[in-house]
């Protein structure tokens, strides 16, 4: 009823041909494939992480330069109270600057207390250095 295997045992081992080591070869080089793979993606999004700090860095920045642009126009009325360049140097802007530029337009008519000119202040940014450096810009109008 039962087939009798012990007779045919040593004959069906000289036949047999090995899978085993083949599928082990083929897993263990998807499984490096993927190693890899998330080693390379794990690496760009600690570089992308790295950028968007530098980033956020050179936008405060930008926004420090501006906010002192500001108030030295407001203190001395006239763009040639405003610092043109600005070197950070505490803080989280370590080794960041900004560039300052000021224009201001004629006369014009404008109703209300304030004043009757519009002073334009751009203030760039910069943080970092080679492939990481960032830069952003914010323009701010004042009368």
């Amino acid at each position: 009823m039962f087939p009798d295997f012990r007779s045919h045992a040593s004959l069906s081992i000289r036949h047999q041909q090995g899978i085993g080591l083949p599928i082990a070869l083929f897993v263990i080089t998807v499984l490096a494939l993927l190693v890899t793979g998330m080693a390379q993606l794990q690496q760009a999004t600690a570089r992308s992480v790295s950028l968007q700090i530098q980033s956020q860095r050179a936008f405060h920045a930008a926004e420090s330069g501006a906010q002192l642009a500001v108030a030295e126009v407001l203190d001395g009325a006239d763009c040639a109270t405003v610092t043109t360049s600005v070197d950070f140097s505490a803080g989280g802007l370590k080794e960041c600057g900004a560039e300052i530029q000021c224009s201001v337009t004629a006369p014009l008519s404008i109703p209300g207390g304030g004043g009757n000119r519009v002073y334009t202040l751009v203030s760039s940014g910069e943080c970092g250095s080679g492939n990481e450096l960032a830069r952003r810009a914010v323009e701010v109008r004042l009368r």
